[in-house]
């Protein structure tokens, strides 16, 4: 998996989950989903993202390396 996947995966995933989270237990947890949304129209234009910095620790590649590599 790229990294570029898995940060659709982790975004999605956390909005879901937010988003229940505040349905069923407090209405504050749209501040976490609003926060996600902001972090990634951030990311968009400067190209900072700390979960991509996690994932990069963690062995994930770019979709550009994972091609070079022949995968």
């Amino acid at each position: 998996m790229s990294i570029e996947r898995a940060l659709f995966a982790l975004g999605g995933s956390m909005v879901m989950l937010t988003s229940v989270l505040a349905l069923f237990h407090n209405p504050y947890w749209t501040w976490v989903t609003l926060f996600i949304g902001f972090n990634c129209l951030q990311s968009s234009f400067t190209g900072f993202c700390p979960p991509r910095i996690l994932m990069r620790k963690f062995g994930l590649k770019t979709e550009g390396e994972l091609t070079l590599e022949g995968k």
